[in-house]
C-alpha cells in the first residue's frame, strides 16, 4: 500500500512531499518496523536539539529532579537540571529502541549449555495421542538470569513509556 500524505511547508519555506509505502510484512512485527525509523530519528534529534521540553520529576532519576537542583535566582528560570532531564529521557528512549532492534539483546541473560531430552509420555485416559515432556539432560548447565532480565525489561518498557508520554515534545 502506498499513501501520499500531501505537501507540507518546512521551517526553511520549502515544500516537503511525503509518500509512505507500507508492505504487508511491515505489520507482522510493527514494533520492530517502527523502531527501524524511530531509533535513528531519536539519535539525530539528540545530536541536533536546540531546546528541551519540561520533563516531570517523577520521570527522571532523583539526582536530576528539580528538587535536587540548586535554588533558582528567579521563579521563571529553569532549574540547573532542566536540560539534563531531557537528555536523560532521550537516552532512555534511544536505549529502549536500540534493544528492540538488537536480535541478540537477550543473550546476555543466558549462560551455560543446553542439553535437553524429550521424554515420551502417554495419556493413559486418552491413549489416542502421544505427548513428550522436556527434561534437562545430564550435561545441561544452562542458567537464565531472571532478575537481570526483569530489570532490563523494566528499563526497556520505561523507555517506551517515556516515548509515548513525550511524543509531542519530539521536535527540534
Amino acid at each position: 500500500m502506498k499513501v501520499t500524505i500531501g505537501k507540507y511547508p518546512t521551517k526553511l519555506n520549502k515544500e516537503r512531499k511525503i509518500s509512505v509505502r507500507i508492505d504487508p510484512w511491515d505489520t507482522w512485527s510493527m514494533d520492530h518496523t517502527l523502531a527501524l525509523i524511530i531509533h535513528p530519528m531519536l539519535v539525530q534529534l539528540k545530536e541536533n536539539k536546540h531546546s528541551s521540553p519540561l520533563v516531570d520529576d517523577e520521570d527522571a532519576p532523583e539526582e536530576l529532579r528539580s528538587t535536587a537542583a540548586p535554588a533558582k535566582e528567579y521563579e521563571w528560570d529553569t532549574d540547573a537540571f532542566h536540560h539534563d532531564r531531557w537528555r536523560w529521557v532521550l537516552d532512555e528512549m534511544i536505549w529502549a529502541f536500540a534493544q528492540k532492534l538488537d536480535d541478540k539483546a537477550e543473550d546476555q541473560f543466558h549462560s551455560g549449555e543446553n542439553d535437553i531430552e524429550w521424554v515420551k509420555e502417554t495419556d493413559e485416559e486418552k491413549q489416542a495421542f502421544e505427548m513428550k515432556r522436556m527434561k534437562r539432560g545430564p550435561n545441561d548447565t544452562h542458567v537464565f538470569d531472571l532478575e537481570g532480565w526483569k530489570k532490563w525489561n523494566a528499563r526497556k518498557s520505561n523507555g517506551f513509556r517515556l516515548f509515548g508520554k513525550y511524543c509531542e515534545a519530539l521536535s527540534d
